[in-house]
């Protein structure tokens, strides 16, 4: 199914007020609707190449999925394609960048978190590891869909600090998964309900580390009707309040419903509901 009359996709990277270069890597395809944000980590550049390497496998081999079958059409566990091919090329692209790192002595220690949206059926099957967001503005509610998997999450969990402790806490930047570091890693993988209007942002740790959420909710109402706009002014509202990292983004906007297409008999049944 072509998404692009449904979804509108835009894209931002910037490296920020203070590091020279850009870890973060982006990548959406309007056709297939899906969406891939990795931030990278590492020395001499290497968290630009795993980065890289997360977003541009998983756009290629995401793509070669749903060309041979239907995203949301089911496997015999009763999981969708989209998940099955989800969760099987984040692990694919875990190896490849542990055993690049094995391999190149340069690359030694790199690894990236990595966040995914694939949308279809009127959902969007979700992948995660580490603490690269994806949000959601529904009408005038914004709420966080990922969990972040790292110390500070898990200290929030354990009730060891508040939210509040959070906002301050110089362990922002502790993940307790990534892409790459180890031979394997689990990724979260969950499906949500989408509804036209949604807004969904999926960010590096550059936006939400120096924009608060009350913000960014407040620039997504303002500004969702432009999409390029808005992602300009959230990348501009973090190097405004410092900066301090990369900052990425991509804006998903639904403009419609777009459900699977089914099979004659679905369709006749379908007729008598």
């Amino acid at each position: 199914m072509d998404m692009t009359a449904v979804l509108e996709i835009v894209t931002r990277s910037d490296p920020g007020m203070v590091r020279s270069n850009n870890e973060d890597s982006v990548m959406a395809n309007p056709l297939r609707g899906f969406a891939v944000l990795a931030d990278g980590m590492g020395g001499y550049n290497a968290g630009e190449v795993a980065s890289g390497i997360a977003t541009s496998l998983l756009g290629t081999e995401l793509e070669k999925a749903f060309i041979e079958r239907e995203p949301s059409s089911k496997e015999p566990s009763g999981k969708s394609w989209a998940h099955v091919s989800l969760q099987k090329e984040m692990a694919h692209v875990n190896a490849a960048i542990y055993q690049k790192a094995l391999n190149e002595p340069q690359c030694a220690g790199m690894g990236t978190t990595l966040v995914v949206g694939i949308f279809h059926d009127n959902r969007v099957t979700v992948g995660h590891i580490g603490d690269s967001r994806l949000y959601r503005m529904r009408g005038e509610t914004f709420e966080q869909v990922t969990r972040d998997h790292s110390l500070l999450q898990e200290q929030i969990d354990a009730g060891i600090i508040t939210l509040e402790q959070a906002r301050h806490s110089q362990n922002k930047n502790l993940v307790t998964r990534a892409v790459g570091i180890d031979p394997e890693v689990e990724a979260e993988i969950h499906d949500h309900e989408v509804l036209p209007g949604d807004v969904y942002l999926f960010c590096s740790d550059g936006l939400n580390d120096m924009v608060e959420d009350d913000e960014i909710a407040m620039t997504l109402g303002a500004l969702s009707a432009n999409l390029e706009l808005c992602a300009m002014q959230l990348v501009q509202m973090a190097n405004d309040n410092g900066g301090r990292d990369n900052v990425s983004v991509i804006l998903v906007k639904v403009k419609g419903e777009y459900p699977a297409a089914r099979g004659w008999w679905a369709r006749f049944l379908a007729w008598f509901k």
